[in-house]
């Protein structure tokens, strides 16, 4: 028997724990910033893939602010040692999946979906009966 024979059958993917996870609101979320450049740089984020990853994740938790009831929550996990994901849930009820546009936005306003999308890795939005829930992902 192989060491691989005597390993517990698999559960599924590991939830890994969270390098961050905090609270927000219209308050607080600028200091907040700094925290998530931190944590995202001890991942293994840097230089330009860093900055995406703070830019998409503070326009999403500004939409939250704007759009989904003035609070949320912010939870940055790693997944493995190859890519660091952000969930950022907003409280403001149930509500339609905003349409993320195809091109940036003309008017003023607008452009936080987009660019998130644009300059991560990926961007999914998942609507609860609590609020909206974005993730962004970016690779290490």
């Amino acid at each position: 028997m192989t060491d691989q024979d005597r390993s517990p059958p698999s559960r599924g993917p590991v939830r890994q724990t969270a390098l961050l996870s905090a609270s927000f609101t219209r308050d607080n979320f600028g200091a907040l910033r700094h925290v998530i450049a931190a944590q995202a740089a001890a991942a293994g984020l840097s230089g330009d893939r860093l900055e995406d990853f703070v830019l998409a994740v503070n326009e999403l938790i500004i939409n939250a602010v704007r759009h989904g009831g003035g609070r949320g929550s912010v939870v940055i996990r790693p997944r493995g040692h190859v890519a660091l994901t952000c969930e950022i849930r907003d409280y403001g009820g149930p509500s339609q999946l905003p349409r993320i546009p195809d091109n940036p936005p003309t008017g003023v306003g607008g452009r936080g979906l987009w660019l998130a999308r644009r300059v991560t890795d990926a961007l999914t939005l998942q609507s609860t009966n609590r609020g909206l829930t974005a993730t962004v992902t970016m690779a290490l």
